[in-house]
């Protein structure tokens, strides 16, 4: 039977505004790191896996070559740009390990890559929006924020206000962030500073705030991948578990409140696995919006659904308690350049189980899951990763 893919290597750039930085010299950073770490030579690498976003943020439309400018001894060397739209990311390892497991490579790198803050936040939010459905000219007119809008507004009408619990998913992760020297805003905002709309805090599509949205990001990052016991060093870190599926995408065809796609892949990893979400010590997820997460934590089963708050009262999704969800401070306050931000889960999950996450480092974590959401809830990317 053939060796199990392990992640053996990580890269990760710090995320942010990264104007002296090009897309190719981001990639360059993480595959570097990542391949560095890994105890790997390009020479060693098999194949070469891309996330970015295809929807016109970047005048970069050939990304998949560029990580070869690191070595001439990458030349020649097979590789692929992978878009799902805020989980490509994460299409690019799940390609990987697709490649892996059919035993076409015994190695791969994967790096995930955007660079958005070179653009104006109107150009960005339109190619955003790219990823929602077309074919529907009410669908067709909405920013990614009125879609989550429309998420906080349906969730109040079911169960009653999401905002106190939102701006409480805020406040946690921009606190998780000043631990992370990697993150993009490490700016401590507490609960009223998130609860408020105020002029530093106004509203984008009522009912979400400033605070509750995600940033517009630069920034890459890398893993190095093998199937050969003889390739890297100690820190290894397997996959438990893997479940991508996608869901319709217009909202319209979905009960959008159920998050019925993340659900799927995260209780399929976890049936996978043979594990409860109780089993788990971390995760690592979407927060595009601080609705979402919230949504997140009712598609693990964490809290029944209309209570996903609770799990903010008992304390148990925050640094110290039994569960912490987005200790790294999440796409809230961490960043969220789109390729790079599954990649970016994958590496810091990686970081966590092997003992190499620094001031954001837990006490012995076992088991992690990554979640990468693409669109509204549309292609979903579970993870069960365990160090091995």
């Amino acid at each position: 039977m053939a060796n199990k893919p392990v992640i053996i290597g990580s890269g990760h750039t710090k995320f942010g505004k990264l104007d002296a930085k090009s897309i190719e010299d981001l990639m360059l950073e993480a595959a570097d790191e990542a391949m560095k770490e890994a105890k790997v030579a390009p020479k060693d690498v098999d194949a070469i896996f891309v996330g970015h976003f295809n929807s016109g943020l970047s005048p970069d439309g050939f990304v998949s070559s560029l990580v070869h400018q690191l070595s001439p001894d990458f030349r020649f060397t097979p590789s692929t740009r992978y878009e799902n739209a805020c989980a490509s990311g994460s299409a690019a390892i799940f390609g990987a390990l697709t490649a892996l497991h059919a035993g076409e490579a015994k190695t791969a790198l994967v790096v995930g890559v955007e660079k958005m803050t070179n653009r104006s936040t109107p150009d960005v939010t339109k190619s955003l929006a790219g990823a929602g459905y077309q074919y529907d000219a009410a669908e067709a007119a909405l920013s990614f924020p009125q879609v989550f809008a429309l998420a906080a507004q349906g969730y109040g009408e079911r169960y009653g206000s999401p905002l106190e619990s939102m701006a409480r998913i805020a406040s946690k992760n921009h606190i998780n962030a000043l631990d992370n020297p990697l993150a993009q805003m490490q700016r401590r905002m507490d609960f009223d500073a998130c609860n408020n709309v105020t002029e530093k805090n106004p509203q984008i599509a009522p009912p979400l705030r400033l605070s509750d949205c995600s940033l517009i990001s630069d920034g890459a990052a890398a893993i190095v991948l093998t199937t050969d016991k003889g390739v890297g060093g100690t820190n290894r870190v397997g996959f438990r578990a893997t479940k991508h599926v996608n869901d319709f995408l217009p909202i319209s065809k979905r009960d959008f409140i159920k998050f019925e796609g993340p659900q799927a892949a995260i209780q399929g990893a976890l049936k996978e696995a043979g594990l409860s979400v109780d089993d788990l010590s971390f995760a690592e997820v979407h927060d595009c919006f601080t609705i979402a997460e919230l949504l997140i934590y009712e598609a693990m089963g964490l809290k029944p659904a209309g209570k996903g708050g609770d799990a903010l009262k008992d304390g148990t999704v925050y640094a110290d308690g039994k569960l912490p969800v987005n200790r790294s401070g999440g796409l809230k306050a961490k960043g969220h350049p789109i390729g790079a931000t599954g990649l970016s889960m994958h590496a810091i999950s990686y970081r966590q189980l092997t003992g190499q996450a620094g001031d954001i480092q837990l006490k012995d974590p076992k088991l992690g899951l990554v979640f990468n959401m693409g669109g509204s809830g549309v292609a979903n990317y579970a993870s069960i990763l365990e160090a091995v």
